[in-house]
C-alpha cells in the first residue's frame, strides 16, 4: 500500500467517526445493532463473532458458524484498543503504520490485550464521546471494520 493509498484510508476513516454519531447507546440500541450485525453475518454466511461493550459491560455477544473463542480473543482485544485510545481499532493499526511504526513495537502495547486491526468501532454519543466499542471478528481486518461500518450507517438512518 502507498502512502497516498494509506493517507486515503486514515482520512475516510476519520470521516466515518466523524459522521457515525449514535444520539445514545442504551441496552436497546445495542440489541438492534448487535441484531442486524447478526442478521447481515447470516444472510452473508459470515464466521463472524460480534462483541457490543458500553464502559465495562458486554450489552451483546453472539458468535456465528465458523468462529471459535479465538474470535472472542481478538474482539476483546480489539474493542481494548478503542477503550484505551477513543478510536476505531483500524485507524489506531493505521495511524501507527502511517507513522512507520508497528503498534506492538511499543511496550505498552501488550499483544495479550491490544490488538490494532481493524472491526472495533467507538460508540459515540452525540455531545458525550466514546461511551463504548462495537466490534466484529472473523473476516480480514478491513472487513470486519466496514461490516460495523455499513451496519452504524442502516441503523442511523434507520
Amino acid at each position: 500500500m502507498t502512502s497516498e493509498e494509506l493517507a486515503h484510508i486514515i482520512a475516510e476513516v476519520r470521516a466515518q467517526e466523524a459522521r457515525l454519531v449514535l444520539p445514545g447507546f442504551a441496552f436497546e440500541d445495542a440489541w438492534e445493532i448487535g441484531t442486524l450485525l447478526v442478521e447481515l453475518g447470516r444472510q452473508r454466511h459470515l464466521p463472524i463473532t460480534v462483541r457490543i461493550v458500553r464502559g465495562e459491560q458486554v450489552l451483546f455477544h453472539a458468535a456465528l458458524p465458523g468462529t471459535s473463542a479465538d474470535n472472542d480473543g481478538w474482539a476483546q482485544r480489539k474493542a481494548n484498543v478503542v477503550h484505551r485510545f477513543g478510536q476505531s481499532s483500524y485507524l489506531v493499526g493505521l495511524a501507527h503504520l502511517a507513522d512507520g511504526a508497528d503498534f506492538l513495537d511499543h511496550p505498552w502495547n501488550d499483544p495479550s490485550r491490544f490488538a490494532a486491526h481493524g472491526g472495533s468501532f467507538p460508540a459515540i454519543v452525540n455531545g458525550v464521546g466514546v461511551v463504548g466499542s462495537i466490534t466484529v471478528s472473523g473476516l480480514p481486518q478491513e472487513d470486519d471494520h466496514a461490516l460495523v461500518v455499513e451496519v452504524l450507517e442502516r441503523y442511523l438512518a434507520a
